[in-house]
């Protein structure tokens, strides 16, 4: 359905002022910032308020704004599963992952897989780790902000506004446009966090015909009723009750447990008490995208029906429903965001393809060839994004694209890195065996599944299967070998151990500051939602 767009002065002006005011503070923030950059490597100086504030705006960016709208349009709230599942994963991480990070006293995920099982498994998750960057984040990134701004250029060709995306992104992070975005990152997280309040606000106000609680009352009543249930039959297309079961929460462990650029946020904190406090807001804070996205993304059936694609709906919202001024608000902080964060993994990625790889295939390079060599495998790994980007329209949506690449990829991980957690007989044969068999796996069902549709079998349950054949083979092949030394392995503290070390020291807490009650609250209040709207 075409939308007529009408950008106001006012739009512009706004427009122009956010991305030029985030600049002018970067600039001359620069210095002072490289200054403290140690200081902020070295951690303990975040509060908890601070770090759940982190968390939940690391997870509100364009890409879910566009992901999480159009799929709630497309198969209705049943999204939400993704949402709540982080509060219950973030309460074990609180209990067991974090604990276990902070007295095993390493920094980042990678080098506790190193110290646990060896660098062949540090350097899988690295390799992974370039594989997703390229073709979920970069490429997720580039059509969500195709499908964003291609409704004001309609008659350019997806992949040319992904190419002038990723040529911007790329011009912003070697001109070091990326530290301006860095500084003001509070900022950015406060304005996508007013940017849902107003969506959901002016998408009920149009609904109900001036009328905020009418237009909640009217879609509550008008909605397909499916639309607005989060369990689902096991043979629904999208979110089966038997996937939100195995493979939700899996990939929930991975992108909360496992994943260095969530994981980095908590290890900044002030103390253990600090991080726990922190990952529990921010888990609370998820809980509100069911309200300020979700439902309004479902809602939209009622005012654009029989869209071609269901990632327009936000950008119908956006330009459909929302005042003059805050459409060139919204704007400008989703092109900042899409900048930002494709910045960023060009950055890492080129970085760990450099370093990780080139580097030890040449170990004689300079410190000028190494940033040269960074800066062709930048514009590389640039290149890939924006031919892989239009593929994802032949995936459905964004979020089950992003959702099923997870589901099939990173299970081997989650299973090593469970173990490495869990299981102290494991070691390094054993997690070998469970990263090449479950890899092998991964790609058979991928093609089986995906391409080929000749195995019958959801993604989110496809990940359990992936995940249990990864474990097997872990079990296995840590049975060819004896235990790992104690020497190596012997000062971690494993997640059994954590619990029962700290259970005569919470009885000296008060029950408010006591993570243990703090998490029971969660769980209560992530249950009464489920309850609701099963």
């Amino acid at each position: 359905m075409p939308l007529a767009i009408h950008l106001t002065w006012l739009d512009v002006g706004i427009f122009c002022a956010y991305i030029g005011g985030l600049i002018l503070v970067g600039l001359r923030d620069r210095k002072r910032m490289q200054v403290a950059r140690d200081h902020f490597l070295a951690g303990n100086s975040a509060s908890w308020p601070r770090i759940g504030f982190a968390l939940y705006a690391s997870t509100i960016s364009a890409t879910s704004l566009v992901g999480l709208t159009g799929s709630a349009y497309a198969h209705g709230i049943a999204v939400y599963n993704y949402e709540w599942m982080a509060a219950i994963v973030l309460t074990i991480f609180c209990a067991f992952v974090l604990p276990t990070y902070i007295r095993s006293q390493v920094f980042t995920v990678p080098e506790f897989l190193e110290l646990r099982y060896g660098k062949f498994v540090r350097t899988y998750v690295s390799g992974l780790g370039v594989a997703l960057g390229v073709f979920l984040d970069a490429a997720g990134g580039l059509f969500a902000g195709a499908v964003l701004f291609q409704i004001m250029f309609p008659d350019w060709p997806l992949w040319q506004v992904c190419a002038l995306l990723a040529v911007l992104a790329g011009a912003f992070l070697i001109a070091g446009g990326l530290r301006a975005v860095i500084m003001v990152e509070s900022v950015q997280g406060l304005i996508l966090v007013i940017t849902c309040a107003s969506l959901a606000f002016f998408t009920f106000k149009a609904v109900g015909g001036g009328s905020v609680t009418g237009g909640w009352t009217h879609v509550m009543q008008t909605l397909d009723p499916t639309h607005l249930k989060l369990i689902m039959p096991a043979s629904d297309p999208s979110m089966p009750w038997t996937g939100l079961l195995t493979g939700v929460p899996l990939i929930g462990f991975y992108f909360w447990c496992a994943n260095q650029i969530m994981v980095q946020r908590v290890l900044a904190a002030k103390s253990l008490d600090h991080g726990r406090w922190g990952s529990l807001m921010g888990g609370a804070m998820k809980l509100t995208n069911l309200f300020l996205v979700i439902i309004p993304g479902a809602a939209a059936v009622l005012l654009f029906p029989k869209l071609d694609n269901p990632d327009q709906v936000f950008s119908h919202i956006v330009f459909g429903v929302m005042p003059p001024g805050l459409v060139g608000l919204i704007l400008a902080a989703c092109l900042i965001s899409i900048l930002a964060n494709l910045s960023g993994i060009y950055n890492s990625t080129s970085t760990l393809l450099t370093m990780d790889f080139i580097r030890k295939l040449r170990p004689g390079m300079s410190e000028m060839a190494l940033i040269r060599t960074g800066q062709v495998t930048t514009v590389v790994l640039m290149a890939i994004s924006i031919v892989w980007a239009p593929q994802i329209v032949h995936f459905g949506d964004l979020w089950s694209y992003l959702q099923a690449i997870l589901c099939y990829f990173v299970p081997p991980i989650a299973a090593v890195f469970i173990a490495g957690l869990f299981i102290k007989r494991a070691n390094v044969p054993g997690a070998g065996a469970a990263l090449v068999v479950g890899t092998i796996s991964s790609f058979v069902l991928f093609f089986g599944v995906e391409v080929f549709h000749a195995i019958p079998l959801h993604f989110l349950v496809a990940a359990i299967v992936i995940f249990a054949i990864s474990l097997v083979a872990l079990f296995l092949g840590s049975l060819t070998a004896p235990p790992p030394d104690p020497a190596v392995v012997g000062h971690m503290m494993f997640a059994k151990d954590v619990w029962k070390a700290e259970t005569e020291h919470l009885k000296t807490v008060k029950w408010y500051q006591n993570y243990r009650y703090l998490s029971v609250a969660l769980l209560l209040l992530t249950g009464a939602i489920v309850v609701w709207f099963a």
